[in-house]
C-alpha cells in the first residue's frame, strides 16, 4: 500500500471506511490462570495508582480534606484485595500447576490478604497532619503489587507488530499477551482486550535504547483479541459499532468464519482544536541549560507545529493549532464517551542537524456532538496541566486544552442526498460552509506580529489582570568560571509571561557583586487563576567584550504564589493570627500550667491593650495566658497569684520536716557559668519536646473521633471528647493519680533552681525561620544539559553554577493609593521600602563552637581524631594542635573570631576534620551558613536576645547595644510611635503596653533604676507588634548537620554551634564568652569499712563440719577497676560477722555539671595519646570468702551512685533488702552535697532464680574531700598512718591454723571437743591400767607362789 504525505516530517496509510482484519489460530497449553491473577492485581495496582495521583493533586493545589479521598482510595483498596482472594480462589483446575504455581499463589494470597488488613489499619490512621506519611506508605503498596503483578513463568507468547518495508523490518510494537487476553470475569481481562489501541512502533535492536530510541517510528489504531476458540463468538464486540463484515467465501463449513476487513458506513466528520497555551519546567536540552521548544500535536492522520520559541524552559506558546475534516468511524455516542488519542511531543529546535526529542504526553480530547450544545458545564474546556515523560522520566508539563467538534452537514447537502436516493442513486454528501458555520467561532489572529498564527480563544485562555512585577536585585555569589574564563560583569535578566527588565550592570564581579540599581519592574498580564500563572525566568549573563553575551545561568521559578503582595487590612489589625501564634508558643515553652489565677479588671485608655510580664523573670513558671476581650484578642501575661505563693512556701516546709533533701533554690552565682545555663536548657528543651508530644496526642485522639463520625457519619459534637464520661472510666485510677500530682504541682517534680537559658534548637536556625528569606530570597543558577539519570537531585546539585540573591513582588494595578501616600513612601523602591543600602560592610563574625556529636568514624579503631577547621572568603582558621583523641562526641567549648566584608565573603564553612599522625587528614563533615541573609535579615539575627538583662555574671549581656538602644532602632525603622516609659515600670510601643521590672542589681549588690527590663519584655514580644512585629532570634545554641560532599544526602554528624555578627562601624562588642569545657575537678573519696554482718557461710571446717567463712571486702570506683583496694581478711567468722576498721582511699577527677568522673588514659601500649571517658559516679563494695588453695568466692556486692543514693540504716538490724528494690522510693543522698554519711547498706546477689538475696550487710563511712582539703589532713590507706584506725577487736578465733598451729588446736579442737578428750583420756588410763594389770599380774603371781 502507497503510503500518503501528512506532513514534511510523516506520512500516513490511508486505511478509511475499509479496515483489514488478521487472523492467527494457534494451539498453548492452557496457563490463562497465570495471566488472569496478573490482570487482576494490575487493575487494583492501577486504580490505586489513579487515586493516588488525585490525592497529590488535592494536596499540590491545597484544595480541602486530602484525606477523606486518602481514606476512600484505602477502602477500595482493601475490597479490591478481599475480591482477588475470591476469584483466585475460585479456580480449581489443577492440571498443568507447576509447583511454583502453587507456592506463587499462596504467596500472593497471604500478601493480597495482609494488604487488605494494613489498608484498614493505615484508614483509620489517616490523619489531617499524617496525610503525608501515610500516602508514602500507600505508595509502598502500589510497589508491591507492581512487584507481585509481575509473573515469573511464560506462558502465552507475545504478540509482535512489525512495519516492513521493501522486505525490510522498519520498526515493531511488541503487546504482552495478557494485555489483551479475554476473560468472561471483567476483572480477570486483559486491559487492551477488545479495544481500540493506539500503539507506538519503535526501532528494533540495540538503535530502540536510549534517547534516540524514544523518537516514535510510527502510530497505529489497531483493535486486538486474544482467546480460546470457543469464545470466539465475541471478538467482534468490542468494536466501535457500525461497521459490514466482508467475509470470505464459505468453503470450509465453519459456522463463524472471520472477516477480510470490515467496511465502515457512518463516518462523522470532526474539527479537532488544540489550544496550546504554554509549557513550564522543560528538559534542559541545550548547553546553555535551555532549549528552543516547539511541540508538534498528532491526531489520526493529521499533525501540526506550533511556533519555535527560543531560549526557555517556559514556553507560552498561546497558539490554537485547528485540525479540520478529521474523519473518524464508528457510532456517535461510542466516539463521544471514547475518542481517539492525541499525541504531543516536544522537540528543541537546532540550528544544525534534527531537533531533538525533549519529551511526549498523550491527551483525550473533550467531544462536542451536533446535538449538543457548547456552553457550560462542560464547554468551553478548561486548561489541564498534562506530564510531559521523557523515556521514563518526567521533562515538564504541558498547559493545554483539545476539544473535538462534530462538524453538522447543511441542509443543502442532505436534501440533494434524499433526492439521489430516491433515484436510486449512492448519495455523496458533501460538508458545505453552513455545516462549518454552526461551530463556535474563532477569533482570528489578534497579533500582528505573529502573523497568521491564531490565539488561544477568550473562553478558553485564562482571564488576564495586569499586574505589576517588582524585582529586587541585590546580588550575585559564587558564580563559577564559564569555559574556562572567569564571570566579570554580570547581568540578571528577569522574563515573565513574554514582558521583562535587566538590572543593572555589574562593573567588577571581584570587587563587588551586588547591584548598583536595587528595584526595577515590568508590567504584565497574568491569569487570575494562581496556578496558572507562567514562571518566571531569571538569566543570568556575562557581558563580554566587542558585545558578546554568555549565558552564565539560570532559574525558573515555577510558582509566583509566595511573592504576591496583599494590600494588608487596615481595620482589623491582623490581632487574631499573632494572638494565636503566641498564644501556642507561650504554652509549648513554659513548661507545666498551673491552675488559672483570676486577673484584676484593669482601667487603660481604650484600644490600649496591657501586655505584664513577671517581676521575677527568672524563675521558671507558666505565663497564664488570659485575653482581656473578645474583641481584641490580644494576649496578656499574668503573674501568680500571692496566696498560692504561699502554698509553695508551706510546701517547701512541709517538705524540709519529712526529711527530704530539697534541691538548693539559689544556686551559688559563682557557681554558675555558661554551661549551668547550656544544661538547664537542654533540660528545658527536652520537656518542651515532651509537651508538644503530648499535644499532638490529644489532636489526633480528637481526629480519632472525627473519623469514626465520618464512618458512622454522626456529628463530631455529639461525641464524647477526652475527658468526658464513656472514656473516663478506663482512665479512672490513671487519671486519679495524675490529678493527686497535678494538685500539688511541685511534689514530684523538684524546684528548678533559677538560671537563666538559653533556646536549644536541634535544627538549624534557617529551618526555624524559613531560610532568613523574610526580604532577601537566593535563587540557584543552573547550566548545561539536565541529566537523563532517575536520580535528579544528584545530577542537580552539580548543575548549579551560582546563586542570584534578591526578592519578586507582585500585586495587581492599580494600587491603592493609601500606601504610596505613606510618610516616607520612597516611589523608587516600590513595595521594597525601609531595605538596606546593599554597599560593603565590614562586620566581625564570632563564631562559637560547643561540641560535636555522633561523629562518622573515620579511624580503624571506629573513633576520630576531631578538630575545626572555620573558613569565610579567603580567610582559614585551622585548631589543628587541639584535636580531641579518639572521640565521636568531642566538646570544644571554642570560639573563634574572623573579620569580613560583605557582600565578597558571605559563606561561612565550618567544617570537622579527622587528625591523622601519618598522611593527609580527613574531612568528616561540614556545614555551610549564608551570614548575609542572616545579617539582613528582620529577625535580627546577628546577635541572640537574651532572656534577661544582667550586666556581670555567668549572663552578661553581650551585645554591643543595650536592650533600650535596640528598641528604639526597631521603632524607628518601622515608624512606629514608642517607647514611651511611664512611671510604675510601663512601656508604650505603638497601641500596646508592656509592664516589667525596673530595677537592676550590679556586682557590688547596689539596686539602680533602669530602663534596660522594658525594652527586653518589648523585644522579647515582638511578634506581637502589629503590621511591623516578627519573632527576634533569641540567645541560642543551634544544630547543624554535617555532611561530606563524598557521600552526599548522608549526615555524617551534627554539630552544636551559634554565630554572632556585630557591624564595624559601631562600638566593638566585649570579650567573647568562654564556654572552654568545664576542667574537672579534683576530689579524694575515703571510704572506711567498720564491719560486715550476716554475711553467707560459705567454708565446711575440715574436723568440725561447722559453716563459717573468711570475710573480706573489696571496693572500687567505677572506670578504675585496676585501683581495687580489700580490706585484710577476718577469718574463720562462724556468725557472719566481720571487723575490719579499713580505709580505702580514692582520689578522682570530676565533673559537676554533668556528673561524671572524667578518666584519662591510654587504650593499649601502642596509642599515641591519652583518650578521655566519661563515666557516671558509682562506688563498688563486694564482700569475699578467701580461699588458701582456690580462687576466692564472691558473696555479694552493692553499687552506690555517689549523686543519689539510700540514706544508710543506722543498725544492721533496720538494713534490709529493700534499701536495694525499693530504691527510688527511699529517699536519696548525695556524697557531693552531704560530704560525710555512715551507715549500713546491704550486700546482695542473685540466687539460681535470678532474684536478688541479701548475702550480707556493711557499716561503712563515706568522706568526699575536694583534692586542696586532702592534702592538708591527709590519712593512710588500711590501718596505716597518718591518723591510723584502732585494731579491730576480733574473737580470738579468728586466725589462720597454719600460722598458730597450737592457738588453732586451743580454740578449734578443745573447744569443741574437750568432754570427748577427757573421756577419752581417762579411758585410756583405765586401759593403761589393765594393761599394766594384766602385764604385771603374772610375775606376781609367780613370786606369790614360788613364795620368792
Amino acid at each position: 500500500m502507497k503510503p500518503v504525505i501528512t506532513d514534511r516530517n510523516y506520512f500516513h496509510l490511508p486505511y478509511f471506511e475499509k479496515k483489514p482484519c488478521i487472523y492467527i489460530k494457534s494451539w498453548w497449553q492452557d496457563q490463562r490462570r497465570r495471566l488472569y491473577n496478573s490482570n487482576i492485581m494490575d487493575k487494583i495496582a492501577d486504580k490505586l495508582e489513579e487515586g493516588l495521583n488525585d490525592v497529590q493533586e488535592i494536596i499540590k493545589t491545597e484544595k480541602a480534606y486530602p484525606e477523606r479521598r486518602l481514606r476512600g482510595v484505602l477502602e477500595e483498596l482493601s475490597t479490591s484485595c478481599s475480591r482477588f482472594v475470591t476469584l483466585a480462589n475460585k479456580d480449581q483446575n489443577l492440571s498443568g500447576r507447576t509447583k511454583l504455581d502453587k507456592e506463587r499463589l499462596k504467596s500472593c494470597m497471604r500478601e493480597m490478604e495482609s494488604m487488605a488488613q494494613q489498608a484498614k489499619t493505615i484508614r483509620s490512621q489517616v490523619k489531617r497532619n499524617t496525610v503525608r506519611d501515610k500516602l508514602k506508605l500507600v505508595f509502598n503498596f502500589l510497589h508491591r503489587l507492581r512487584f507481585l503483578a509481575d509473573e515469573p513463568q511464560h506462558s502465552i507468547p507475545d504478540v509482535f507488530i512489525w512495519m516492513i518495508s521493501n522486505n525490510k523490518r522498519i520498526a515493531y510494537a511488541r503487546v504482552p499477551s495478557k494485555d489483551i487476553l479475554y476473560s468472561i470475569v471483567d476483572e480477570e481481562m486483559g486491559k487492551d482486550c477488545g479495544k481500540v489501541k493506539a500503539v507506538f512502533l519503535r526501532l528494533p535492536g540495540k538503535k530502540g535504547f536510549g534517547p534516540a530510541g524514544w523518537t516514535v517510528q510510527a502510530k497505529l489504531e489497531m483493535y486486538l483479541w486474544l482467546g480460546l476458540n470457543k469464545q470466539r463468538k465475541d471478538f467482534l464486540s468490542g468494536l466501535p459499532s457500525g461497521f459490514e463484515e466482508n467475509k470470505a467465501t464459505k468453503g470450509t463449513g465453519l459456522q463463524a468464519v472471520p472477516p477480510i476487513s470490515l467496511v465502515y458506513n457512518m463516518k462523522q466528520v470532526f474539527q479537532l482544536r488544540a489550544h496550546m497555551y504554554q509549557a513550564r519546567s522543560l528538559f534542559a536540552a541545550d548547553n546553555s541549560g535551555l532549549s528552543d521548544p516547539f511541540a508538534r500535536v498528532f491526531f489520526s492522520t493529521h499533525s501540526q507545529v506550533t511556533e519555535v520559541l527560543s531560549e526557555t524552559l517556559c514556553p507560552t506558546w498561546d497558539q490554537l493549532l485547528v485540525f479540520d475534516n478529521v474523519e473518524l468511524y464508528g457510532e456517535a455516542g461510542e466516539l463521544r464517551d471514547d475518542p481517539p488519542i492525541i499525541v504531543i511531543e516536544l522537540y528543541d529546535q537546532d540550528t544544525v542537524g534534527k531537533a531533538e526529542f525533549i519529551g511526549r504526553t498523550f491527551a483525550k480530547p473533550l467531544t462536542k456532538m451536533v446535538d449538543e450544545h457548547y456552553g457550560p458545564p462542560r464547554f468551553p474546556p478548561q486548561l489541564e496541566y498534562y506530564q510531559i515523560y521523557r523515556g521514563n522520566c518526567t521533562a515538564g508539563d504541558l498547559l493545554a486544552a483539545f476539544e473535538l467538534l462534530q462538524i453538522p452537514y447543511d441542509d443543502e447537502e442532505i436534501r440533494r442526498a434524499l433526492i439521489a436516493v430516491h433515484d436510486f442513486a449512492v448519495p455523496q454528501i458533501k460538508i458545505g460552509p453552513a455545516g462549518r458555520a454552526a461551530l463556535p467561532p474563532i477569533d482570528g489572529p489578534t497579533d500582528s506580529d505573529r502573523g497568521p498564527i491564531l490565539p488561544v480563544p477568550l473562553g478558553i485562555r485564562p482571564v488576564l489582570s495586569r499586574y505589576r512585577i517588582e524585582v529586587l536585585f541585590w546580588g550575585l555569589r559564587d558564580l563559577k568560571r564559564i569555559n574556562l574564563a572567569q564571570v566579570d560583569r554580570p547581568r540578571v535578566d528577569i522574563e515573565c509571561a513574554g514582558k521583562g527588565v535587566q538590572s543593572a550592570l555589574i562593573q567588577n564581579y571581584k570587587k563587588n557583586p551586588n547591584f548598583s540599581t536595587l528595584v526595577k519592574w515590568f508590567e504584565v498580564d497574568l491569569p487570575e487563576n494562581e496556578l496558572l500563572h507562567p514562571p518566571l525566568n531569571i538569566r543570568v549573563v556575562d557581558c563580554r567584550a566587542f558585545g558578546r553575551y554568555i549565558l552564565v545561568g539560570s532559574h525558573a521559578v515555577t510558582s509566583l504564589r509566595k511573592f504576591i503582595y496583599i494590600t494588608p487590612d487596615k481595620t482589623a489589625n491582623n490581632w487574631a493570627h499573632t494572638a494565636r501564634l503566641a498564644n501556642g508558643y507561650m504554652a509549648l515553652t513554659n513548661g507545666t500550667s498551673h491552675s488559672r489565677p483570676h486577673t484584676h479588671p484593669v482601667s487603660y485608655p481604650s484600644g490600649d491593650i496591657v501586655v505584664n510580664m513577671d517581676p521575677e523573670p527568672n524563675i521558671k513558671k507558666m505565663d497564664t495566658v488570659v485575653k482581656i476581650d473578645a474583641a481584641t484578642d490580644a494576649v496578656v501575661k499574668v503573674d501568680l497569684n500571692e496566696d498560692e505563693k504561699e502554698k509553695e512556701k508551706e510546701k517547701k516546709k512541709k517538705k524540709k520536716k519529712k526529711g527530704e533533701e530539697v534541691d538548693e533554690e539559689e544556686p551559688d552565682e559563682s557557681m554558675l557559668d555558661w554551661w549551668s545555663k547550656y544544661f538547664a536548657s537542654i533540660e528545658t528543651m527536652m520537656e518542651n519536646l515532651r509537651a508538644q508530644e503530648a499535644a499532638l496526642a490529644e489532636a489526633e485522639e480528637r481526629e480519632d473521633l472525627e473519623i469514626a463520625a465520618e464512618s458512622a457519619e454522626i456529628k463530631v459534637d455529639d461525641f464524647p471528647v477526652k475527658g468526658t464520661k464513656p472514656k473516663e472510666k478506663s482512665k479512672d485510677k490513671k487519671s486519679s493519680k495524675e490529678k493527686k500530682k497535678n494538685h500539688d504541682g511541685t511534689e514530684k517534680r523538684p524546684l528548678k533552681p533559677k538560671v537563666d537559658e538559653l533556646m536549644v534548637y536541634n535544627k538549624e536556625l534557617e529551618c526555624e525561620f524559613g531560610n532568613f528569606e523574610d526580604w532577601l530570597h537566593t535563587f540557584n543558577l543552573y547550566r548545561g544539559k539536565a541529566g537523563d539519570d532517575d536520580d535528579h537531585n544528584v545530577v542537580d546539585d552539580d548543575r548549579i553554577v551560582g546563586r542570584f540573591k534578591g526578592s519578586l513582588c507582585m500585586y495587581k494595578l492599580p494600587l491603592s493609593e493609601e500606601i504610596t501616600r505613606e510618610a516616607g513612601f520612597d516611589p523608587n523602591m516600590g513595595m521594597f521600602q525601609s531595605i538596606p543600602h546593599n554597599d560593603p560592610i565590614n562586620v566581625l563574625i564570632r563564631i562559637y563552637i560547643i561540641r560535636a556529636t555522633d561523629l562518622h568514624p573515620a579511624d580503624i579503631n571506629g573513633k576520630a581524631d576531631p578538630y575545626i577547621v572555620i573558613r569565610l572568603g579567603k580567610s582559614e582558621i585551622r585548631d589543628k594542635e587541639n584535636y580531641i583523641s579518639k572521640q565521636l562526641n568531642p566538646v570544644f567549648g571554642k570560639s573563634f573570631d574572623i573579620e569580613a566584608t560583605f557582600p565578597m565573603e558571605s559563606m561561612l564553612n565550618v567544617a570537622v576534620y579527622d587528625w591523622d599522625l601519618v598522611g593527609t587528614d580527613d574531612l568528616i563533615g561540614e556545614t555551610k551558613i549564608d551570614l548575609e541573609n542572616r545579617y539582613y535579615s528582620k529577625h535580627r539575627a546577628t546577635c541572640g536576645i537574651a532572656s534577661n538583662y544582667s550586666v556581670h555574671g555567668y549572663n552578661v549581656w553581650r551585645d554591643p547595644q543595650k536592650p533600650a538602644q535596640i528598641l528604639a532602632k526597631l521603632c524607628k525603622e518601622a515608624k512606629l510611635d514608642g517607647p514611651h516609659y511611664g512611671p510604675g515600670g510601663r512601656v508604650k510601643v505603638a497601641n500596646r503596653i508592656f509592664v516589667g521590672p525596673t530595677e537592676i542589681e550590679d556586682e557590688s549588690g547596689l539596686k539602680k533604676q533602669t530602663e534596660e527590663h522594658l525594652a527586653l519584655t518589648v523585644l522579647r514580644h515582638w511578634e506581637e507588634i502589629p503590621r511591623v512585629g516578627c519573632k527576634l532570634i533569641p540567645e541560642h545554641v543551634e544544630t547543624r548537620p554535617l555532611l561530606n560532599p563524598d557521600k552526599p544526602g548522608i549526615e555524617q554528624g551534627r554539630i552544636e554551634m551559634w554565630v554572632d555578627m556585630f557591624p564595624m562601624d559601631v562600638p566593638a562588642p566585649g570579650p567573647a564568652i568562654d564556654i572552654s569545657p568545664r576542667k574537672p575537678k579534683r576530689y579524694e573519696l575515703r571510704v572506711i569499712i567498720w564491719n560486715t554482718d550476716e554475711v553467707i557461710l560459705e567454708d565446711d571446717d575440715y574436723f568440725t563440719g561447722e559453716k563459717s567463712s573468711d570475710i573480706f571486702v573489696r571496693g572500687w570506683l567505677k572506670g578504675q577497676q585496676e585501683d581495687k583496694q580489700d580490706t585484710d581478711v577476718h577469718y574463720h567468722s562462724l556468725t557472719g560477722e566481720g571487723n575490719f576498721n579499713w580505709r580505702f582511699v580514692y582520689p578522682f577527677d570530676y565533673l559537676m555539671a554533668e556528673e561524671k568522673i572524667v578518666i584519662s588514659k591510654k587504650e593499649s601500649m601502642f596509642s599515641w595519646d591519652e583518650t578521655e571517658y566519661k563515666i557516671p559516679a558509682r562506688l563498688t563494695l563486694q564482700v569475699w570468702d578467701a580461699d588458701h588453695f582456690s580462687a576466692d568466692d564472691f558473696l555479694g556486692a552493692i553499687e552506690l551512685d555517689l549523686n543519689k543514693f539510700p540514706r544508710g540504716a543506722k543498725t544492721a538490724k533496720q538494713c534490709s533488702l529493700d534499701m536495694v528494690l525499693k530504691e527510688h522510693e527511699l529517699p536519696s543522698i548525695s556524697i557531693f552535697k552531704q560530704k560525710r554519711v555512715k551507715g549500713w547498706w546491704p550486700f546482695v546477689a542473685r540466687d539460681e532464680n535470678d532474684e536478688f538475696e541479701l548475702t550480707g550487710k556493711v557499716e561503712a563511712e563515706l568522706h568526699l574531700l575536694t583534692a586542696e582539703e586532702a592534702e592538708k589532713s591527709p590519712v593512710g590507706l588500711g590501718r596505716n598512718e597518718p591518723e591510723p584506725l584502732e585494731k579491730p577487736n576480733r574473737p580470738d578465733t579468728s586466725l589462720m591454723w597454719f600460722m598458730n598451729p597450737l592457738k588453732s588446736i586451743r580454740y578449734f579442737i578443745w573447744h569443741n571437743y574437750r568432754w570427748l578428750i577427757l573421756k577419752a583420756l581417762a579411758l585410756l588410763l583405765l586401759l593403761l591400767l589393765v594393761g599394766l594389770f594384766l602385764y604385771s599380774i603374772p610375775g606376781y603371781l609367780v613370786k606369790k607362789l614360788l613364795g620368792a
